[in-house]
């Protein structure tokens, strides 16, 4: 720099190339396609306000939001369609992740070879997949249940453990109110393979009475993408109500957290997931929500329930019933840029 000044290049010249190449560098906060349920609904339903209809609209639209990138799946498309992903994500600087579904026996294979093959011609390196669509305690009535779903995600890893490696694909299986941290980890130590790992979703596990910063310390030598999220807790008869809130507005450690997971994966992607929803029931003092669970412990009950004592939201969760579908568009994408704008300016993202 010195010599550059002695030759007379202006000062405001070298200081705004530094401000450019740090702003190039920072990574920036990307955006799940989950954090726009309301959007994709209207689309699907042909309404006029809805911003996006598919992969590539959904890219283009996260990229007017300042977005780093996008975790979002491509759906029955060729590689035409995807070349026009990998070409914008890189014209605009920003990442591509695929979303897809495991294969439940050899039958799936070929579709999901497909859509393995499509998410990496659109610039993929990681695809985030989850093996339960519900949760498990709505799910399933007895531990008989829950084992007979372990048994089946088993076999679905095991298919798609050979095609991700012939692909060098990494698949990120989410934490998705399903596995308890032990359980996850114990599978995953099992398969023992560099091309499964986890998309750690940062509120979920709350559901399953773990505490947040537990469960990214544990999920971390294993990170592959993650969902951040910021969470809001309120009591009620049975349990307790969980809500998705923008970044800032929860009780998450949300500095930690990013700091805990950059360090052990400084290539790892962030997603925002701000699911804009009525808040949901944690039916923790019910006896179903124990069925798949025997032999938990008190302790775990007390602590999570001390917890939402100590974090319980001041104000009202958000909610979604009542709203008309253009109130509902106008709430969730203000949510979204709410919590892009607490992630450029508190978390570096």
């Amino acid at each position: 720099m010195l010599q550059m000044l002695a030759g007379g290049l202006p000062i405001v010249s070298v200081a705004s190339s530094i401000v450019a190449a740090e702003a190039a560098s920072r990574k920036r906060l990307g955006i799940g396609m989950h954090s726009y349920g309301a959007h994709w609904k209207a689309a699907r339903d042909g309404h006029a306000k809805a911003r996006f209809s598919d992969a590539l609209e959904f890219l283009q639209y996260a990229h007017q939001l300042g977005a780093g990138g996008v975790q979002v799946s491509i759906g029955k498309k060729d590689s035409s369609y995807a070349a026009k992903i990998r070409a914008k994500a890189e014209a605009s600087q920003m990442y591509f992740e695929g979303q897809l579904v495991l294969p439940k026996d050899e039958s799936g294979l070929d579709q999901f070879q497909s859509e393995l093959r499509l998410a990496k011609e659109a610039g993929a390196s990681v695809v985030r997949t989850a093996l339960l669509s519900g949760r498990r305690y709505e799910t399933f009535d007895s531990a008989e249940a829950f084992q007979r779903f372990r048994a089946q995600s088993w076999r679905s890893l095991t298919l798609a453990e050979p095609i991700l490696k012939r692909h060098r694909l990494r698949l990120a299986v989410e934490n998705h109110k399903d596995w308890l941290v032990p359980e996850l980890l114990e599978w995953l130590r099992r398969l023992s393979s560099e091309h499964v790992g986890v998309c750690i979703d940062t509120g979920n596990s709350i559901a399953l009475l773990e505490e947040p910063m537990e469960v990214v310390e544990a999920y971390a030598p294993f990170a592959a993408s993650t969902h951040l999220k910021d969470m809001g807790v309120q009591e009620y008869s049975e349990g307790f109500f969980l809500s998705e809130v923008p970044l800032g507005q929860g009780f998450l450690e949300l500095k930690g957290i990013v700091a805990v997971l950059q360090k052990a994966n400084p290539k790892l992607q962030f997603n925002l997931e701000m699911i804009t929803r009525d808040p949901l029931k944690i039916p923790c003092l019910t006896e179903k929500y124990w069925a798949t669970m025997p032999g938990a412990s008190a302790q775990r009950l007390a602590q999570a329930l001390a917890q939402v004592k100590r974090s319980k939201s001041a104000q009202p969760l958000p909610h979604t019933t009542g709203l008309s579908t253009d109130q509902q568009l106008e709430f969730e994408d203000d949510n979204v840029r709410k919590s892009l704008a607490f992630a450029r300016g508190h978390l570096n993202l």
